[in-house]
């Protein structure tokens, strides 16, 4: 792990037993309709793996688990990973697993279905966002859900959201790199001008087929 994000972790670990109620009043509305929408389009089967990158303390990966077959979490700060796994044994949720990684290398190698993600990817430059979407895309899922800091039109530096240090892209970026990569935005929600929920999802090789199908009928 680079330094930066060691000092990252190190923060979060700081701020990790009280971090679910540190939302200030403003913060606190906009970031939970973000995570309760990153959870409804989500939306897994029961057969789903769903993996949580920036885990955190598990709010989504908890809420996940209950209709996913399995959850796994994953996140750069070892004492939000200690209070994530408290808060799965307190509640009695089994088929979950926190352990340590980073978006560009999250540590998982499995299969993977659904991958969600929400405030955490910000944390990152532009260009390593687009490391890190490439990594997501090469896990495979079919959709991934992305609820983040973004702008949704040119940022005002006089009225900003946040203070401390949030590295937002802009959405017309983050929407470019996940079509780059091989995805397709089939939802956009814009919960704030500078908060939103990116829905990505895989075109299977049988769809672009039937598309290309579909063209050839068309120009027939």
């Amino acid at each position: 792990m680079d330094k930066r994000l060691e000092d990252l972790g190190d923060r979060f670990s700081q701020i990790a037993h009280h971090y679910d109620d540190k939302h200030g009043s403003e913060e606190k509305p906009i970031y939970n309709t973000c995570a309760s929408l990153v959870i409804d389009h989500a939306d897994p089967c029961p057969d789903d793996v769903v993996l949580d990158l920036g885990t955190g303390t598990g709010l989504i990966a908890l809420a996940l688990a209950g209709d996913a077959g399995h959850v796994v979490g994953r996140d750069i700060s070892d004492r939000m990973i200690e209070q994530t796994r408290s808060k799965a044994t307190d509640s009695g949720i089994k088929n979950v697993e926190f352990d340590y990684g980073e978006f560009r290398d999250p540590k998982y190698d499995g299969e993977v279905d659904i991958i969600v993600s929400n405030f955490a990817l910000h944390h990152l430059p532009d260009e390593e966002k687009r490391e890190a979407i490439e990594v997501i895309a090469d896990l495979g899922p079919r959709r991934f859900v992305l609820g983040d800091a973004m702008f949704f039109g040119s940022p005002d530096p006089e009225e900003p959201l946040f203070d401390h240090g949030v590295d937002a892209a802009t959405v017309g970026l983050l929407v470019d790199i996940l079509t780059d990569t091989g995805f397709v935005v089939t939802a956009v929600e814009r919960v704030h001008d500078q908060v939103g929920v990116l829905v990505a999802e895989r075109v299977s090789d049988d769809a672009e087929m039937d598309d290309l199908s579909a063209e050839s009928t068309i120009e027939k």
